[in-house]
């Protein structure tokens, strides 16, 4: 057999409940289904840090981005990441005689761009603006971060262009073997759905997240302070429906756009013989708790992701171990195209969730803030608990059997002090094992370490 192709397809603050596998919302995405159906489909797979950038960091170098100092988008406030120096998986990939292409909006480094991480550029992001501007002229878009519907054609939207780029890609290779990234930027707020989706969800049908109607009583003060900066205070569910609506609606636009990669590969023939991975880098609120966008909070609609691995060898399978995709991406496609990379990771291969290898019972992500300022937490999330330590504001806990929307924090209750000092524990050293920054004795106090 030739050697296996790598289709990593990766959508911009994409929750996991919100994809059509996890069987909670009436999303329709046919596409992810189906790789879910045919491959690895995790059910609780979690980012490592809930921001675009550091994210993407941590895929390329399989490490925590705080280990390398990566704490928030790099484009925002200046802050360290990824060396193109260093060996990733890509350059393992392209030392072995794959061409490796990337489409979409590199934000996986401060130090270099695609090319100096070994991918060619297979979608002109420029190129397409101008296309745009000379198509539709000036576009005035209404309702600013909620969204609104898009004149732009789906044929002419961005995300249907960066699928159509990887697609010229795949052809262009022939018979050479490749790895493509293909970076979508949607569902990331505002979303602008084109039609026919756009007319897809209506407001009214929207039933509310979970978490909405959280009065953040007993919570960190900053995440009141978030809705006063989003202007968000009081905001009823009648008015975030329709921002709900669209984020369904541009979910759905994607997987249509993600469809037509996997189309081309069965037509293709190459279907079997390409190592297909999907996730997100973190989720979207949308409303949940009042809410937008993903800072400050460590809530599971911002940390917890759709994961698919297909892959005919790894077989079907619900996974419901804990999983960190992002840590993750690497040693799996470093074991199913027999590479190796000579430096220490934080994730394994998938493969660890199916053949009875040890793989923890718990899922650790952290936060920095960054559009309102600084703010240091740290999470852990079990089957039943969600533990969070604000490094300097009250802590959260929440009962998940109790309460799924994690509204109640119940930090200060007596009844879970050995729940949470075992959490707290648990989480320090996997926090130490990452290399993070604030799992010292000068801080782990806090947590009984």
């Amino acid at each position: 057999m030739s050697k296996p192709n790598v289709l990593f397809i990766l959508c911009d603050q994409l929750r996991y409940d919100s994809v059509g596998y996890a069987g909670q919302y009436p999303v329709q995405t046919p596409n992810m289904d189906k790789l879910a159906a045919e491959g690895l489909a995790f059910h609780n797979a979690f980012t490592p840090l809930p921001v675009c950038a550091p994210a993407r960091q941590s895929m390329l170098t399989g490490v925590q981005p705080d280990s390398i100092g990566a704490l928030f988008n790099y484009n925002f406030i200046k802050t360290n990441g990824a060396d193109p120096a260093r060996p990733t998986w890509v350059s393992s990939l392209k030392n072995a005689g794959y061409r490796c292409g990337f489409a979409g909006h590199w934000d996986a480094s401060p130090h270099g761009s695609e090319k100096d991480f070994g991918y060619e550029t297979i979608f002109d992001n420029g190129g397409w603006a101008r296309e745009i501007g000379e198509k539709y002229g000036s576009i005035q878009y209404e309702n600013s971060w909620f969204g609104c519907t898009n004149p732009i054609a789906w044929e002419d939207t961005k995300t249907y262009r960066i699928c159509q780029a990887a697609m010229d890609f795949i052809e262009d290779c022939g018979s050479e073997p490749w790895h493509a990234w293909v970076d979508i930027t949607d569902p990331h707020l505002p979303c602008r759905p084109s039609e026919p989706f756009a007319s897809m969800y209506k407001a009214e049908d929207m039933q509310p997240w979970p978490g909405f109607g959280d009065t953040l009583e007993n919570k960190p003060y900053i995440q009141k302070k978030q809705l006063e900066n989003w202007h968000l205070v009081g905001k009823s569910w009648e008015e975030f429906a329709p921002t709900m609506a669209r984020y369904f609606a541009m979910i759905t636009q994607t997987d249509a756009s993600i469809g037509r990669i996997l189309d081309l590969l069965e037509k293709k023939g190459q279907l079997d013989n390409t190592l297909i991975i999907l996730t997100a880098d973190h989720g979207d609120t949308s409303g949940d708790h009042g809410m937008m966008d993903k800072h400050y909070i460590l809530y599971d609609g911002v940390t917890h992701i759709p994961f698919i691995v297909r892959w005919p060898e790894f077989g079907h399978a619900d996974v419901q171990k804990f999983a960190c995709q992002c840590l993750d991406l690497g040693p799996t496609i470093e074991d199913v195209c027999g590479v190796t990379t000579d430096f220490p990771r934080h994730g394994r291969s998938v493969r660890a969730y199916i053949d009875g290898s040890e793989t923890p019972d718990f899922a650790v992500f952290t936060s920095n803030g960054q559009q309102f300022g600084l703010f240091t937490q740290r999470g852990i999330r079990t089957e039943k608990y969600k533990y969070i330590w604000n490094l300097t504001d009250i802590d959260e806990f929440y009962d998940l059997e109790k309460d799924p929307g994690e509204k109640i924090n119940l930090a200060s209750d007596p009844a879970y002090a050995d729940i949470i000092r075992e959490l707290g524990g648990k989480m320090y050293r996997e926090l130490q094992r990452r290399g993070d920054p604030f799992a010292n004795s000068w801080v782990g106090w806090q947590v009984g370490c």
